[in-house]
C-alpha cells in the first residue's frame, strides 16, 4: 500500500502537468479501486465508526473526488469534473495520502523525515501550481520548472514576486505558505543544535551551564553519601 500510494501520487503529478495515457489512466483506477477496498476494510474493523471518520476525513474526500472524473461519461457530472477546487481537492488528498506513507516508511520522525516529506510537498504543489496557472493570462508559470521554483520559495518563507492569480492557486498558496511555517521553527531548532554539538565536540569545549550542572552532580552525591553514612550509623 506505500508503494501504491506513491504510485498514485505520481501519477496524480504527471496527469497535471503532462496529462496521462489511457493505460496510466486506467492504472489510477486499479489502484483507486484499492484504496477503496482499503478504506472500506479499515472502517468495518474501527471499533469506532465516527472517531476513525474524523481521523481520515480527508482520505475519504479523496476517495470520492475520483468518482466525478470516472463518471463524467454522464453529462450531469461533467460540470462537476470541472468544479473550481475539485482538483486541488485530489492534489491535497494525494499528498495526505503520500505524507502518511512515508510515515509509516520512516519509523523515525527526524530531519531526514522532514527533508522528503518537504520534496514530496514541493513536487504535488508544482505539479498543482502548474495545472491551475498555467493558462491563466499574465502568468508567470509556463512550466513545470517556474512552478517548482515557485513552490520551493514558498515553503522556504522566501517568497516571490509572481502572485497565483487562479482561485485554486491562491488557496493552495495558502497551504503551502501554512507548511512552510510549521517547518521552518524545526529546521532551524535541527540545524541550530547541529552547529552547537560541533562546536562542543572538538576541543572539550563545554556547553553553557555543564559546568554548573556537573558541579550540581557532585554536590548531590555527595549528599546522598552523606545520608548513607547516618543511615550506617
Amino acid at each position: 500500500m506505500i508503494v501504491l500510494a506513491f504510485v498514485w501520487l505520481l501519477l496524480l503529478v504527471v496527469e497535471l502537468t503532462r496529462g496521462v495515457s489511457p493505460f496510466l489512466e486506467q492504472l489510477g483506477y486499479v489502484i483507486w479501486g484499492v484504496f477503496i477496498i482499503q478504506f472500506v476494510l479499515e472502517f468495518v474493523l474501527a471499533p469506532k465508526k465516527l472517531p476513525y471518520l474524523r481521523a481520515n476525513w480527508i482520505t475519504v474526500l479523496g476517495l470520492v473526488a475520483p468518482a466525478f472524473r470516472a463518471l463524467a461519461v454522464f453529462r450531469v457530472l461533467r460540470a462537476f469534473r470541472a468544479a473550481p477546487g475539485l482538483r486541488l481537492l485530489r492534489v491535497v488528498s494525494g499528498v495526505n495520502r503520500g505524507m502518511r506513507s512515508l510515515g509509516r516508511m520512516m519509523g523515525r520522525r527526524g530531519l531526514g523525515y522532514v527533508v522528503l516529506l518537504t520534496a514530496l510537498v514541493v513536487t504535488g504543489g508544482a505539479a498543482a501550481m502548474f495545472a491551475f496557472e498555467r493558462d491563466v493570462p499574465g502568468s508567470s508559470v509556463t512550466d513545470f520548472g517556474s512552478a517548482v521554483w515557485w513552490t520551493a520559495m514558498v515553503v522556504t518563507t522566501m517568497g516571490t514576486d509572481y502572485f497565483p492569480r487562479s482561485p485554486e492557486g491562491r488557496l493552495l498558496c495558502l497551504l503551502l505558505a501554512t507548511y512552510g511555517f510549521a517547518i521552518f521553527g524545526y529546521v532551524t531548532a535541527a540545524i541550530a543544535s547541529y552547529f552547537v554539538a560541533r562546536d562542543a565536540e572538538p576541543d572539550g569545549t563545554r556547553l553553557g551551564g555543564s559546568v554548573e550542572l556537573e558541579a550540581l552532580r557532585v554536590e548531590i552525591a555527595a549528599l546522598r553519601g552523606e545520608l548513607a553514612k547516618r543511615d550506617e550509623g
